[in-house]
């Protein structure tokens, strides 16, 4: 049986699939005249409907940007950018999840993902359903009264997840995430949200310096060049997906492989 929560990607034969993302020729620059820097582009991309993408390359290469592109956050300077066929509308087009968790410390835990729900369009009647389906998705039952500031910053991390996943878009968008939890939570969170986005089947784009973080949590992985960033290497990654062991996956001669293969195209793009 399918997931609650999973997103149904089904279209008519010729339409654009939900979910699915495309770039077309995109450039962003920054400033006006002599002053204007370009951060990213040109670049032409399309995410598949249900494919978890994640964006790796050194700082400053445009990565960000890109993200806050298809977020419909900023618009690009040259190209055009589609979700589902659409111009990206900001808080419609996408769930998003940023490096710091972004709560409402004077809300406890259920009250931020209460306002998730709430400018999702959620009916009431359906709030403790639904946060408890979301809540139970990220491993945070039982945490429902506790203050933002009660808790450790992993599981602040797992409910800015669980507001992204509040609402029914099919596009879950996030920018290193897991970045300033130690080295145990982080691992603990990649399997979290690997687990959760093959179960819900939304389109993921992720954003990360990490080659072992991109090979483990991607099915394709794109490597940008140094500023302005364009597209270095586009792999798809072949790993098994669903109910593995993910230490045995890491310690794979594949996985090995893979992240010798990303890490050395990251740092060739950065020279």
């Amino acid at each position: 049986m399918p997931s609650s929560e999973t997103v149904d990607a089904t279209t008519p034969v010729g339409a654009t699939p939900v979910g699915a993302v495309r770039l077309d020729q995109v450039t962003h620059r920054y400033g006006r005249g002599g002053q204007a820097v370009t951060a990213v582009g040109p670049v032409d991309l399309t995410v598949p409907s249900g494919e978890f993408l994640v964006l790796v390359g050194a700082s400053g290469c445009g990565k960000s940007t890109l993200l806050r592109l298809i977020a419909g956050f900023e618009q690009p300077s040259q190209g055009e950018v589609r979700v589902s066929g659409t111009r990206p509308v900001p808080g419609e087009a996408a769930g998003v999840v940023f490096q710091s968790p972004r709560l409402f410390p004077w809300r406890t835990v259920r009250g931020n993902v209460d306002l998730a729900l709430r400018y999702a369009g959620v009916d009431r009647a359906q709030w403790d359903e639904r946060r408890a389906e979301l809540l139970a998705r990220v491993g945070l039952e039982g945490t429902e009264k506790r203050r933002t500031w009660e808790i450790s910053g992993g599981q602040q991390q797992r409910v800015a997840i669980a507001r992204a996943l509040a609402a029914a878009n099919p596009l879950l968008l996030l920018d290193e995430p897991f970045a300033a939890l130690d080295a145990l939570t982080r691992e603990r969170l990649q399997e979290d949200l690997r687990k959760v986005t093959d179960q819900t089947g939304r389109t993921t784009v992720f954003v990360t310096h990490s080659a072992d973080e991109a090979v483990f949590l991607g099915s394709r992985i794109v490597v940008l060049t140094q500023s302005p960033g364009t597209v270095a290497l586009d792999l798809p990654i072949t790993l098994p997906r669903g109910d593995i062991d993910a230490e045995e996956l890491r310690n794979s001669a594949e996985f090995t492989d893979l992240r010798a293969q990303v890490s050395h195209a990251v740092k060739a793009a950065a020279a």
